[in-house]
């Protein structure tokens, strides 16, 4: 395949990243990189962070160095174009700006939020797009009430934000503990107390009932008043251009372990890959299904798609890692947090906002989360990759078992 033609729909991270993996990797032929959006390639992380607090603009944001750097890489990059529709048999993408015929296909469409229903008029911003920033942005004053639903790493950094600019923050979590899914309950706690030390307010295990104009009506009767609504309760894989494809859609696009795309009867589709925030596939150092909606999991899925789509059989089994910037502490953590059996902090006090606590499950460590302790932190990542022991995680730690 390394004169035909590739279509690569979305240009955000994994889609730009697997362009150039092609090229990298060798392919010669035409690459065809359609985005839904009107902007340029851009990274997303900051948008929450530096861009959003006014540190970082646009110019920071590009994800090429210059407007030029796709097509110096004989990369065409269409944008504007949302895909509408799929079709195997004629290999045509269908999208808002007219079809593309491709020999093969990277399906990298990534996610949208999720939104809440009775909004009336309120002012309820939601932040996944540069465009959701740039709204947001001037909004986020000093003295502002502003109300956060939804206290996963998103919700968090929108209110550590808002905070940094002087204004009235309220964070709410439908969950008893924000973040348990991610970290487990002793370690979501952990991170939870952040918001209040830096003078957030969090109420947790209640849900919205309503957004009205006069602020946000909670479950339990209470009502918050607000001047900015910021929305944060998740996203879900973009698959609906899929629907009636051949394409196996189950949270997120399936895929095998090499990152190529399953159809009908559980047999892969010949010459497409998913990768990015879209794609579900089995981690076989895991040995689970797993979607991940994070920036390193994206970079590193895009060059194993483009690998697998010109001709790589290798399974895609990486250890997985994400990080997220709240008020002043970077939260890290490499592994799986799912189905373990203990966590033990190894290092300072994770409640404190400083320290290192590692995962067990079985006789083998499976994750570790630092807290502003990214040195400590980065000694257990071969751990991990190698598959060690809990004992061997204690030793390195200093520790008995």
């Amino acid at each position: 395949m390394k004169t035909s033609q590739v279509v690569i729909v979305g240009a955000s991270l994994a889609g730009v990243r697997c362009a150039e993996a092609l090229r990298r990797h060798g392919h010669k032929g035409p690459i065809e990189l359609i985005g839904a959006e009107s902007h340029r390639p851009y990274d997303r992380p900051p948008l929450s962070k530096q861009f959003l607090s006014g540190v970082a603009d646009r110019d920071r944001l590009w994800l090429t160095r210059a407007d030029t750097a796709l097509a110096d890489q004989d990369i065409t990059h269409h944008s504007g174009a949302t895909a509408t529709s799929l079709e195997l048999s004629t290999r045509t993408v269908h999208t808002t700006g007219g079809p593309f015929l491709f020999d093969s296909l990277v399906i990298a469409t990534g996610t949208s939020v999720r939104r809440l229903p009775h909004a009336a008029g309120a002012p309820v911003f939601t932040l996944r797009t540069l465009d959701d920033a740039e709204a947001l942005a001037p909004r986020l004053v000093e003295g502002a009430r502003v109300v956060v639903v939804g206290a996963g790493f998103i919700g968090a950094e929108v209110a550590s934000t808002a905070r940094s600019k002087g204004c009235e923050v309220t964070v709410v979590e439908a969950a008893p503990v924000p973040l348990e899914r991610q970290l487990g309950e002793a370690m979501g706690t952990a991170c939870a107390a952040l918001h209040e030390r830096n003078g957030t307010r969090l109420i947790v295990g209640t849900g919205v009932a309503s957004i009205e104009t006069d602020g946000v009506h909670l479950a339990d009767g209470s009502v918050i008043g607000a001047d900015v609504i910021v929305v944060g309760i998740g996203v879900v894989p973009n698959t609906g251009w899929l629907e009636g494809s051949g394409v196996t859609v189950s949270d997120g696009v399936l895929c095998d372990a090499t990152c190529r795309v399953v159809g009908a009867e559980a047999s892969v589709v010949e010459g497409v890959v998913a990768c990015g925030d879209v794609a579900r596939w089995p981690n076989d150092r895991y040995g689970e299904e797993m979607r991940i909606e994070h920036w390193t999991n994206a970079v590193e899925m895009a060059d194993h798609a483009a690998q697998s789509l010109l001709g790589g059989t290798d399974s895609f089994a990486p250890v997985p890692y994400f990080w997220s910037d709240q008020y002043s502490t970077k939260i890290q953590f490499f592994g799986r947090s799912t189905g373990f059996d203990e966590v033990r902090v190894v290092d300072g006090d994770p409640a404190s906002g400083v320290g290192v606590a590692l995962y067990r499950k079985g006789d083998l460590i499976v994750g570790a989360l630092g807290l502003n302790r990214i040195k400590a932190l980065m000694g257990y990542r071969p751990l991990l990759a190698d598959g060690a022991t809990w004992a061997t995680a204690l030793a390195h730690a200093g520790l008995a078992t």
